[in-house]
């Protein structure tokens, strides 16, 4: 969803001249859309389906986070070892 620069980025006065117009390029195009206020960004209009595609990829993000963390400290352990403690743990043959 790369950003167009002459599409994509809009003033907050055009947004409220051209509404729906604004609001049809955020749904047929799936980009955001950025607003500004005096040739400064300040907010971004979003597709709410794609906003929610982003908010359970970053979630899904922060869930990782910790397990990476671990990895990255050296707190582990390889799959066959676990596996093979899991085994002896819950009294199940090979």
């Amino acid at each position: 969803m790369p950003i167009s620069i002459t599409e994509d980025i809009r003033s907050i006065t055009e947004l409220k001249r051209n509404t729906n117009a604004v609001l049809d390029q955020v749904h047929r195009t799936k980009r955001p859309v950025i607003l500004t206020v005096n040739g400064k960004a300040e907010a971004v209009l979003v597709d709410a389906k794609e906003y929610e595609k982003i908010s359970n990829a970053f979630n899904l993000l922060k869930l990782l986070a910790p397990a990476e963390e671990d990895i990255k400290n050296g707190r582990f352990t390889e799959a066959k070892e676990f596996f093979q403690e899991f085994k002896r743990g819950k009294e199940i043959s090979s």
